[in-house]
């Protein structure tokens, strides 16, 4: 009798458990109740992986491995037998007397390690576990490997030589240093340019190379002067108490290397591993890993061969692809259903990767239903392209989208001007991700600057940043000879500042740096007694830093404005972290933002990125513009199969970030760093079938292309067929016009055809002027087209009153205070604008 209990009991907590992961699909469901061991789960793009990532981990803290037990809890019978059955069939929440008998083996939350690449998806793995385990899910370990690795310098730095109150170095942390090495060294930027430096010796970390190890190469050769370099820097960098950013992996791989009970401390506090993005992961990131979970064994890996796309960052796709050999017996599962996009885009995702031979293999499939064809758009120039996209958004804005529904994204920054341009001029609100970082503004980076000294004073790059910033009558020769002294002595440049009377070389300038000092100490005593938040504000009165930028006028008052923000970031930084709160907690946040920790999705703006910057976003409607051989597959990667391959990656990422419509266009001819070239369409175009996609020629690339034609014929004329005269025709007349006939294939497999209604919307939405072009020059608005007071429409921001209209370089700039938008400037030549009555 207590057999047949227990064998019901057994069924039905499994169908219990089974319901509490309900929405998930039974792949899906296979990889969370796959509780211990190596797993690879290779997850397609859109196919829900960070839902497997949060539900795995709730599933090994809630239920632990009972799911898959052949074995009943002692006690088990009538009483959990019938409670089961009546959740099950009535649901509710289980009585405090059945928890235990549905657990097996739990794990603790601490001992979960869950290791993601930005900062904002830590963040929203964090919210999403505490949406479904309550308090337990704040203590999982959720954050990026940088962070993670901070985390434990933080408590272990001393065994490497390092304060655990160390400073983290950014890019321009890191430059300043390395002048200083070449300083020191005597070595000419123009023979090892010092940012080929920098890459060179995060390459060599990215690969676990020391100096010692690095020593190795000729002196004479680049390599041995590279070597030589990077252990000068690192010894500076140890001086100052200051890790740079590659420091961080590499440091804690050497501590869980070279000491034995570090690292068996931290494999017993992370029994599992959990890694998002691991087709991302670098040699150093491997070995991180691998030394933290090579004892239990119980890894799981998240990724997808076909997204690894940051190879130029020392990632390799061998992690990935060798994971089965690094952990025998893994188990590998894939997410292939995809519940992002439409069924149109997803094959035609298929059809480019499909290309490539470094791949595991899988095929995203969704039951979303075909959508919309793919809009391919054969364009005359960059700024006849622009004008198009311009158009679409227009129309789509027309018919209920936001403006941050879209995406435009490409292949190299430089391409983003004519679109800036167009964008501009038309009055389209936009935003660049990966541009000007707000923490990388120098009154910011004044005052993170004056925040690391109070925080570390052997911080001596962060001092001679501010020394005399305001102007203190310290001139660089004395902070030379202050450096100086303190390298001889092997102490601070602060130290020797608070004794600057004592050494001659510094008499002159005692007087100057005595009162640095004494703005030193105020600042020590004020972090002191103060809140963080108001203690940064008293950095602007201690230092005088309030009184320079009043100064400035119009443009002190914006850093100012800067400045609030960052004070603003101080206070909510404090209030979540609450009595953990502090100056380096603060400063070490800082450092590990990342660009796309700081998109705003909910601005309405049209977003414009690489693809490389797009990477785990979505979007209703993407743009890839510039898909031309030599721009998309780059120049270099036509050499390399290995760059190719990776490139046909980057063009997978990019397809796959659209959910409802995808738009594609080419350029007859494009103007990039001062030159203008003639490219052919993308093979990637080229390898997407047919039947998926709608092709539109604008007039003027049509026109181009027939005038490019007839010269080619009457060059041709004048050949023999024995000099490739036939040859010559089949060329100019095959590739992608040929292929896709400039026309639409009717419904084909993709769905209904779209041509008419897309060849409507161009021109029906923003204004498409060309510039460079006959059409491009400009309505004549003149100052007297508008005038305060009058009533205009525009295509995005709707009604409006023109407040103030202001003539400049032969257009005008309309200042306009919109019903539901705001006050908006834009120039009238370009605006989408019209004059309407009451």
């Amino acid at each position: 009798m207590e057999s047949q209990f227990e064998t019901q009991f057994l069924a039905l907590r499994k169908k219990y458990i089974e319901a509490q992961f309900g929405k998930l699909n039974p792949v899906q469901r296979d990889a969370v109740f796959t509780t211990d061991g190596p797993l690879l789960i290779l997850a397609g793009a859109g196919s829900g992986k960070t839902t497997v990532l949060v539900n795995r981990i709730a599933n090994l803290i809630r239920f632990g491995s009972a799911h898959s037990s052949t074995y009943a809890p002692q006690g088990a019978g009538p009483e959990q037998v019938a409670e089961l059955e009546r959740l099950l069939h009535s649901g509710g929440e289980p009585s405090e007397a059945l928890r235990p008998f549905l657990r097996e083996h739990t794990v603790r939350p601490y001992n979960v390690l869950a290791i993601t690449f930005t900062n904002k998806a830590a963040g929203e793995l964090k919210n999403r576990l505490s949406a479904m385990l309550g308090e337990a899910g704040q203590d999982v370990n959720a954050s990026t490997f940088h962070s993670a690795c901070v985390r434990i310098l933080r408590r272990e730095a001393g065994r490497l030589g390092y304060p655990q109150s160390f400073t983290i170095y950014d890019t321009d942390d890191q430059q300043r240093a390395m002048k200083e090495v070449y300083k020191s060294m005597n070595i000419d930027d123009k023979f090892l340019p010092l940012k080929s430096a920098i890459g060179a010796i995060g390459r060599l970390k990215d690969k676990m190379i020391s100096p010692q190890d690095a020593m190795s190469a000729p002196a004479d050769t680049r390599a041995g002067l590279v070597a030589k370099v990077y252990d000068a820097y690192q010894k500076r960098l140890l001086q100052a108490g200051a890790f740079d950013f590659d420091d961080l992996i590499y440091a804690t791989v050497k501590l869980l290397r070279d000491f034995e009970d570090v690292r068996e401390y931290y494999q017993n506090r992370f029994r599992y591993i959990l890694v998002d993005e691991y087709q991302d992961t670098s040699v150093a990131q491997f070995q991180l890993v691998y030394l933290l979970g090579g004892e239990h064994r119980n890894v799981c890996v998240v990724g997808d061969d076909d997204q690894s796309i940051y190879r130029f960052r020392g990632a390799t796709i061998e992690n990935i692809l060798n994971f089965e050999q690094h952990f025998p017996g893994a188990k590998v599962i894939r997410l292939e259903q995809n519940y992002r996009s439409t069924s149109n885009i997803l094959n035609a995702a298929n059809c480019v990767i499909k290309n490539n031979m470094g791949r595991k293999g899988k095929t995203l499939w969704t039951e979303n239903g075909n959508g919309e064809k793919l809009m391919c758009y054969e364009a005359d120039s960059e700024f006849d392209e622009a004008a198009h996209v311009a158009a679409v958004i227009g129309q789509n804005v027309k018919k209920g989208a936001k403006l941050r529904d879209h995406a435009i994204l490409y292949r190299m920054n430089a391409q983003s001007g004519p679109i800036e341009t167009y964008f501009a001029r038309a009055g389209i609100p936009y935003k660049i991700v990966g541009g000007q970082r707000f923490y990388d503004r120098k009154e910011i980076k004044d005052m993170l600057a004056y925040m690391s000294i109070v925080a570390n004073e052997q911080d001596d790059l962060r001092l001679r940043r501010i020394i005399n910033e305001p102007a203190r009558k310290i001139g660089a020769t004395t902070v030379q000879n202050v450096a100086d002294i303190a390298a001889g002595l092997g102490v601070s440049m602060l130290e020797v500042i608070e004794h600057a009377p004592d050494y001659p070389a510094l008499a002159r300038a005692s007087a100057a740096l005595g009162g640095f000092w004494r703005i030193y100490r105020r600042l020590k005593e004020a972090y002191d007694t103060m809140p963080l938040d108001v203690f940064v504000s008293e950095i602007l009165e201690i230092t005088g830093y309030r009184s320079m930028l009043e100064a400035e006028g119009e443009e002190g008052q914006t850093r100012m404005e800067n400045i609030g923000q960052l004070v603003s970031s101080v206070k909510t930084y404090a209030d979540q972290r609450g009595p953990e709160a502090s100056l380096p907690g603060f400063l070490e946040e800082v450092a590990l933002i990342s660009d796309i920790d700081s998109y705003d999705e909910g601005a309405d703006v049209v977003v414009l990125m690489t693809m490389h910057a797009a990477k785990g976003l979505e979007f209703n409607y993407v743009f890839i513009v510039g898909l031309e051989e030599g721009i998309f597959p780059s120049e270099m990667s036509r050499y390399s199969n290995e760059d190719l391959e990776e490139e046909r990656r980057l063009c997978y990422v990019g397809i796959t970030r659209a959910k409802k419509e995808l738009y594609l266009s080419c350029a007859n001819s494009r103007m990039l760093f001062g030159q203008t070239k003639h490219n052919r369409p993308s093979r990637f175009l080229e390898e997407i079938d047919a039947s998926l996609v709608e092709v539109e020629q604008s007039p003027a690339a049509a026109q181009t292309k027939a005038m490019r034609q007839r010269y080619m014929q009457q060059q041709n004329a004048y050949l023999q067929p024995e000099y490739g005269a036939a040859s010559m025709r089949s060329t100019v007349q095959a590739g992608y016009s040929a292929r896709y006939g400039g026309a639409s294939h009717g419904s084909g497999a993709g769905g209904a055809s779209r041509s008419a209604r897309q060849r409507a919307s161009v021109g029906g939405g923003f204004s498409t002027v060309q510039a460079g072009s006959a059409a491009s020059v400009p309505r004549t608005a003149g100052s007297g087209a508008y005038r305060p007071g009058d009533l205009v429409e525009h295509k995005v921001f709707g009604r409006g009153e023109v407040l103030k209209v202001t003539p400049v370089a032969g257009d005008t700039i309309v200042e306009i205070r919109f019903d539901t938008a705001g006050v908006k400037k834009t120039m009238a030549n370009y605006a989408p604008l019209k004059h309407i009555s009451e």
